[in-house]
């Protein structure tokens, strides 16, 4: 089965509808420099102590420092921590050491064959990695939440060549979740704006994400 994470929860209504559709796990955004579905970590933490094991839930964080990082977790208490920029101070085994039951997902914004080099050397020291689209060296970064689809050939390579499991983002949709699929074959997708109407969770289009997912997660490997 393909997993399914739903992002920019802003609610714990939000929350279980999610879960209600099969959701393994869910996004939690905290403050970022741009992009949907910023909350307060104070209601991250109200929604992550309500979700039931075993879904997961991801703190998104645009923290840098390993010593931050960890003071973020402590203020959320999530059960994975999702990192969207490249780490400025400390080490990824730094962070492991000092939460070893969180998990911790690195975020890489597919953008050339420098993504594919620097997605692969990351895979060996994280829990997993997600692939998105966005440009970290912009002036105001673009850390997630795009709405973008980026090059799925080059998320196919890292897929083939990683070390841990992969998620994938960046403009997914019912209509193209599918392709994405099929192209990627990844261990999970990930999406926010896709099911989304006027910020709010669209229940049609969150009804039509998941039957895609499951049509496709159906096939045989070998078809795929």
């Amino acid at each position: 089965m393909i997993r399914i994470k739903i992002c920019c929860i802003n609610s714990v209504e939000e929350a279980r509808i999610a879960i209600g559709f099969g959701a393994s796990a869910i996004g939690l955004v905290a403050k970022m420099p741009s992009g949907p579905g910023p909350i307060s970590d104070d209601l991250i933490k109200e929604i992550a102590s309500l979700v039931p094991p075993p879904v997961a839930t991801f703190l998104l964080t645009s923290e840098t420092s390993v010593n931050e990082i960890i003071k973020h977790h402590q203020r959320t208490n999530t059960n994975t921590i999702q990192i969207v920029d490249s780490l400025s101070e400390g080490t990824y085994a730094q962070l492991k050491s000092a939460l070893p039951s969180i998990k911790i997902v690195k975020v890489i914004h597919v953008i050339d064959e420098n993504s594919v080099r620097a997605a692969i050397s990351i895979s060996e020291s994280v829990d997993a990695i997600l692939l998105d689209s966005g440009n970290p060296d912009l002036k105001i970064k673009e850390l997630g939440g795009t709405g973008r689809v980026h090059n799925w050939e080059l998320s196919r390579q890292i897929r083939i060549n990683s070390k841990c499991p992969v998620f994938l983002a960046g403009g997914l949709k019912p209509e193209n979740v599918r392709q994405a699929i099929e192209t990627v074959r990844p261990f999970g997708v990930d999406v926010c704006s896709g099911v989304r109407t006027d910020g709010n969770l669209d229940i049609q289009k969150l009804e039509n994400f998941f039957k895609e997912v499951l049509q496709i997660s159906m096939i045989k490997p070998s078809v795929l």
